[in-house]
C-alpha cells in the first residue's frame, strides 16, 4: 500500500517546483514587498506630506512584512519538508515489509509512463537492485531523497526579497519633494510590479503578457484604494 495525497499525486510530473523553490520564494517575496509597502506609504502620503511620518511608516511596513514573509515561508516549506519524510518513511517500511508488492508496483508506474510491460519489469528489478527507496522516491512520488526542500533557503530568499522590493517604494516616496514623491513611487512600482510579473511568468513557463497585465492592475488597485482612504483619514483627523 503507498501514501496518497494531492501532493505527491502532483509530485509525479516533476522536481521542477522543488528545484525552482527559492527563485520562486524570491519573486513573490520582492512582488510583495513592492505592493504592501507601496499601498503602506501611498496611504499615508494622501494623509500627510510628512517625510519622517512617510519614512517611518515605511520602514516599519518593511521590517514587519520581510519578517513576515520569512515566517510564513518557513513553515510552508517546513511542512512540504515533513510530508516528503514521511512519505519516504512510509515506503521505507512497505519496502521492507512487502518487497515484491512494492516491485509490482514500480513495475506498473513505469508501464504507465509508456513503458512496455517486458522493459518495465527489467528495468524495475534493476532500479530496484541498485536503490529500491531512490526508484520509489522518484518515480512514485517525484522526491529526490539527497535534495529535499529546505525551509531556510526559502525563508531567507523571502525575507531579502521582500526588503530588496520594498525599498523601492520606500525611497521613491521619501526622496523626492512634496509635488513630485506620489507620481514618482507610482512608476517606479509600476514598472517594477511589471519586470516582477514578467519574472514569474519566466519561472512558471506561462504567458508574460497577462502575467504582466495582472501584476501591474492589482499593484495599481492597491496603491489607489490606500491612497483614497489615506485622503479621506486625513480629512476626517484634520
Amino acid at each position: 500500500m503507498t501514501l496518497q495525497t494531492p501532493e505527491h499525486d502532483e509530485a509525479h510530473g516533476g522536481g521542477l517546483g522543488s528545484r525552482l523553490n527559492w527563485l520562486r520564494a524570491a519573486v513573490l517575496g520582492a512582488n510583495d514587498g513592492v505592493v504592501s509597502t507601496a499601498g503602506l506609504v501611498v496611504g499615508v502620503a494622501g494623509a500627510t506630506d510628512s517625510r519622517n511620518t512617510l519614512l517611518t511608516a515605511g520602514l516599519a511596513g518593511l521590517l514587519a512584512g520581510s519578517m513576515s514573509m520569512a515566517a510564513g515561508e518557513y513553515v510552508s516549506v517546513s511542512t512540504q519538508r515533513d510530508s516528503e519524510r514521511a512519505a519516504l518513511a512510509l515506503e521505507k517500511r512497505e519496502l521492507a515489509t512487502a518487497p515484491q508488492a512494492e516491485l509490482v508496483e514500480l513495475t506498473e508506474l513505469l508501464e504507465g509512463k509508456g513503458i512496455s510491460s517486458q522493459l518495465a519489469r527489467e528495468v524495475a528489478a534493476q532500479l530496484t537492485e541498485h536503490d529500491a527507496l531512490r526508484a520509489h522516491a522518484e518515480v512514485e512520488l517525484g522526491i529526490n531523497p539527497d535534495d529535499l526542500t529546505n525551509p531556510w533557503h526559502a525563508a531567507a530568499a523571502s525575507f531579502l526579497a521582500f526588503m530588496a522590493g520594498a525599498l523601492l517604494p520606500l525611497l521613491a516616496i521619501v526622496l523626492p519633494g512634496p509635488g513630485q514623491r506620489l507620481w514618482i513611487t507610482v512608476v517606479a512600482v509600476l514598472a517594477a510590479l511589471a519586470l516582477c510579473g514578467w519574472g514569474s511568468a519566466r519561472l512558471g513557463s506561462a504567458p508574460v503578457g497577462p502575467a504582466v497585465l495582472r501584476n501591474v492592475a492589482g499593484g495599481a488597485l492597491a496603491m489607489g484604494v490606500t491612497y483614497a482612504a489615506g485622503v479621506l483619514l486625513g480629512a476626517v483627523v484634520v
